[in-house]
């Protein structure tokens, strides 16, 4: 899916954040990893760096480092002072201010843009997006997808969550997606749709309370594996 750079606002989640987020341990660290819908997060430039498995997949790939450099510049402030008359929707403990939302984002993306050219080069980061993926049947351990699916619930429909969910399991033995909140901070209407198709199936989702918490209620995620 091409990608249009207006359209583009980079905001980048760390590794420390991806393990919060997908309660991570030890040994899902050492699996092969597939992070879906990364965007400019540095959980793949640090998990490299510590001789992890990980490959990310997002259209915004296709983008070269500079442009997503240029485009992080343009849009980072817009981001903030669009937090900034809503701090209620957020819990102040991971982060105690939009400083240091600002310098953790900030930081993460400028990992990610030094790693790019050279993860681009080793097949670490992939120009495809779901609910369609360039690789075969249990390639990976662990497929996460972080801020995309049930977040943006007014864009994207049940049938497309659904064929995304089944997508992440076919190329990978356990997925996890967080968070379940839509936009308003609600729920996703698409998580009960999808559980139901997994189950369908023979798989085993369950929502899954975890640590991390920004998002006001944001603080479980969905995993599913097979029973």
């Amino acid at each position: 899916m091409p990608i249009n750079y207006d359209d583009v606002k980079p905001w980048g989640r760390s590794f420390r954040e991806y393990v919060g987020m997908f309660a991570l341990t030890d040994a899902d660290l050492q699996e092969r990893i597939l992070g879906c819908s990364d965007g400019p997060a540095s959980f793949n430039a640090e998990a490299s760096a510590q001789g992890r498995k990980v490959i990310s997949v997002d259209p915004i790939y296709a983008m070269s480092a500079a442009q997503i450099e240029q485009r992080v510049n343009e849009t980072w402030q817009v981001i903030l002072n669009q937090m900034r008359p809503n701090m209620d929707s957020f819990v102040w403990t991971h982060f105690k201010s939009l400083d240091d939302v600002r310098d953790a984002r900030l930081n993460a993306m400028r990992q990610f843009i030094a790693d790019l050219e050279q993860g681009k080069s080793e097949g670490r980061y992939i120009d495809a997006s779901l609910p369609e993926l360039p690789f075969d049947e249990g390639s990976f351990d662990l497929a996460l997808c972080s801020n995309f699916l049930f977040l943006y619930s007014d864009h994207f429909s049940t049938d497309f969550h659904i064929a995304a969910v089944q997508e992440m399991c076919r190329v990978a033995n356990e997925a996890r997606i967080f968070p379940l909140l839509d936009l308003d901070s609600r729920e996703s209407v698409h998580v009960a749709p999808v559980i139901a198709a997994l189950q369908a199936q023979s798989w085993t989702a369950e929502r899954v309370r975890v640590d991390y918490e920004f998002l006001r209620g944001a603080n479980h995620m969905l995993r599913i594996y097979r029973s």
